[in-house]
């Protein structure tokens, strides 16, 4: 029978220093709700008679002292936190997306630590406009008329549809009705936006006559929409955009673009994992006459939607009232100004974090890989070799896409992979890895050069730990033993 009279009481813990110090950062009454939910936890140790547990009043009341602490610390844990993202998704939607170049986050640090010219213009000295901000260089950088910044790009396409096609039809191919991650589909947000949606089509083959069939008084414009996460292949049939746009202009409709990944598509820049995926300049080429994407995956920025095309419609969709619902702060225009000036200078645009792993070589990547593999020499019980395998672009860019690239494989004597990658997250900072053929693999593509030492310490911690815990389970078994 454990003894529960090890367990102090709730008002003698209080009056331990380092309890009252707490006390007076943090209140009594959390204190005091902490010190109970700590005694309720020996309470529990005892009764399972667990190893470790202490074995006089003074440990018992120590153990509680430091378990409030923790308890404590542990509520004001951020619960946002930065992760290495191991997995070779280089757009991971569930990871955050795009991070940022040092750049943006200077450029952000700056704008955060006092005021800035958000809606200030400094030369006529009186109020200004946010949306000057970013449309100078995206209008360079695209060959657009005009640019606005919403908050998300279905943000942006609600935008656009309510400021040009409410209560009346908006012509889309049935095989465009997409399902975005997070269960967003382009139905419902056209249904939010106040537009009636026109099917056409069928799910593989939309002819243009199909859309013109459909266009009537009633029609307000075409809606193109981006394959984003899937890809068709087969007995389909999907007709030209400059087809499309011809046939829009013909009925004085405009054509909107919903491109989603952001893809600039400038001179001379080729990224062969990409294939060939649709770009900004290209849909405006083609004719269509407002194109909405995402900040954060191709382009590599914040999170944001952004809107380019001709300034009359623009400047329609600036002025509804929903503008003011989605805009974005001065945060986000600082990161996405810092990254678009980048994409501006062709020697900087290895400084964007998503440029930079896209086209990073397998052998830059296998440089690496055998750097950390050396730090994890050590490490007992583990094996790590470094195989063939593929990255992708995710975050609904490039569907499909796979490129080589090089992974670590770890196996720990005795742990199952699930096992091994569960620990891994719980380190800190987290590292998220994915399972292949029975082992943790870790791609360095998505991997940022300067974590990869962090990288390796988090590993061998992790593995460090989890013999430890293999080692105090093995001992409390043993008969004739006493756990340390």
């Amino acid at each position: 029978m454990p003894d529960f009279r090890l367990i102090p009481s709730i008002e003698s813990v209080l009056v331990r220093p380092a309890v009252a110090a707490a006390a007076r950062r943090h209140g009594r009454d959390r204190v005091t709700e902490a010190a109970r939910q700590a005694a309720d936890e020996l309470r529990a140790r005892l009764r399972r008679r667990e190893p470790r547990a202490p074995e006089s009043e003074a440990a018992a009341a120590e153990w509680i002292e430091h378990r409030i602490i923790a308890l404590l610390a542990a509520g004001l844990a951020l619960s946002l936190t930065r992760v290495i993202n191991a997995t070779g998704v280089v757009l991971h939607t569930n990871l955050g997306r795009a991070p940022l170049a040092a750049e943006a986050i200077g450029c952000v640090a700056e704008v955060a630590a006092g005021y800035a010219n958000l809606e200030y213009d400094l030369d006529a000295g009186e109020r200004g406009h946010r949306h000057v901000h970013a449309e100078r260089l995206l209008t360079s950088l695209t060959g657009a008329e005009a640019a606005l910044v919403a908050n998300n790009n279905a943000a942006a396409t609600l935008l656009v549809l309510a400021a040009l096609a409410a209560g009346r039809e908006v012509i889309v191919s049935r095989g465009e009705l997409v399902e975005i991650g997070g269960g967003f589909r382009v139905p419902d947000v056209m249904s939010q936006s106040g537009a009636v949606m026109r099917e056409v089509g069928t799910t593989n083959r939309t002819r243009v006559n199909d859309y013109a069939a459909a266009i009537s008084d009633r029609t307000a414009l075409i809606l193109r929409v981006h394959p984003s996460n899937f890809r068709m292949e087969g007995f389909t049939e999907r007709p030209d955009l400059a087809e499309l746009a011809a046939l829009a202009h013909r009925f004085s409709l405009p054509l909107f673009e919903d491109l989603g990944s952001g893809w600039l598509g400038l001179e001379g820049v080729d990224v062969a994992a990409l294939g060939d995926e649709a770009s900004i300049r290209q849909s405006l080429a083609a004719g269509v006459d407002l194109v909405a994407v995402s900040g954060d995956k191709l382009l590599g920025g914040p999170q944001a939607g952004l809107v380019v095309g001709r300034r009359d419609l623009i400047d329609r969709v600036r002025k509804h009232p929903l503008m003011r619902a989605v805009r974005v702060d001065k945060l986000t225009y600082a990161a996405l100004e810092a990254t678009l000036a980048l994409w501006a200078q062709a020697p900087a645009r290895s400084h964007i974090p998503t440029y930079r792993m896209l086209t990073m070589t397998v052998d830059e990547i296998e440089r690496r890989a055998r750097a950390v593999v050396a730090r994890l020499s050590g490490a007992p019980s583990l094996t790590c070799t470094i195989i063939e395998g593929v990255s992708t672009v995710g975050g609904g860019a490039a569907p499909g896409s796979a490129w080589p690239t090089r992974l670590i494989a770890l196996s720990l004597a005795g742990v199952s992979p699930d096992g091994l990658e569960r620990r891994l997250r719980a380190h800190s900072p987290a590292v998220v890895a994915r399972i292949q053929d029975q082992q943790v693999v870790l791609d360095l593509r998505t991997v940022q050069e300067d974590e990869d030492a962090v990288l390796a310490d988090a590993v061998s911690e992790s593995v460090q730990r989890i013999n430890a815990a293999e080692s105090d389970a093995s001992l409390s078994k043993s008969p004739g033993k006493t756990p340390r």
